[in-house]
């Protein structure tokens, strides 16, 4: 058996480099295309994965997310993501992403999420417990590809409803979107694909990104063809 790298414990579950821990992680796993508990943060970078492209990439979003300026040396200097939250910590890094403004940050994606769930399951908001299962809080295949395509719209994202499989709840895809929305997108309220340009309507009223969401439902499994065809179909007015 080989001997893997020695690299110091994760920081402590109520030190300040936790909340830094936990979005950079987020960033991590949105840059190698993985689910965030995958990531054991006390592994280096390079036996995680991050070849010196993603080091690139990864640097950049983590200094979106925190207004920082690491640079991809960095990840020589403190090789486990767990010696690099410490370091930003150390540092005087914030554990919430830089901005503050509405719409940044987990806290206020959730808020956002909750409210695109409740408008596609139909009810009140705040009946939605965040770390409840999207299943039990009655999101099927077909409200999930309608629930997706509304983020999507939401963020400037392309997620496929298969990513609730990998982020099960409002709280756990609020972390991931988190990570994952391009600069300068905070919210439906200030995105500019919504602002400055209507829904491209298509057969049954749906939007060209609901019917591509429906697409990539039907393949992978989600939706069947005869369910697809249902939501395609013209509605009476």
């Amino acid at each position: 058996m080989t001997s893997q790298p020695q690299t110091a414990p994760p920081p402590g579950p109520d030190g300040p480099a936790d909340d830094i821990l936990a979005g950079l992680t987020a960033v991590l796993a949105h840059t190698l295309d993985v689910e965030p508990g995958r990531i054991d943060p006390r592994q280096p970078f390079r036996v995680l994965g991050v070849d010196s492209i993603f080091a690139a990439e990864f640097v950049s979003a983590l200094n979106t997310r925190f207004g920082t300026a690491v640079t991809a040396a960095a990840l020589y200097e403190h090789p486990a993501p767990a010696d690099l939250a410490r370091h930003l910590a150390a540092a005087g890094v914030p554990g919430r992403p830089a901005g503050g403004s509405a719409g940044s940050g987990a806290d206020a994606v959730l808020d956002e999420l909750r409210g695109h769930l409740a408008a596609t399951v139909h009810c009140d908001p705040a009946d939605l417990d965040p770390e409840t299962a999207f299943p039990l809080l009655g999101l099927d295949s077909i409200l999930a590809a309608e629930f997706v395509a509304a983020v999507n719209r939401a963020y400037g994202l392309t997620e496929r409803p298969v990513t609730l499989y990998d982020h099960p709840s409002l709280a756990a895809m609020a972390e991931y979107i988190a990570g994952a929305a391009a600069p300068g997108a905070p919210g439906a309220a200030e995105s500019p694909a919504r602002a400055d340009a209507g829904p491209d309507p298509v057969r049954g009223g749906l939007t060209r990104d609901e019917v591509n969401a429906l697409l990539d439902a039907v393949r992978d499994d989600m939706l069947t063809v005869d369910e697809a065809a249902t939501l395609l179909t013209p509605r009476p007015a």
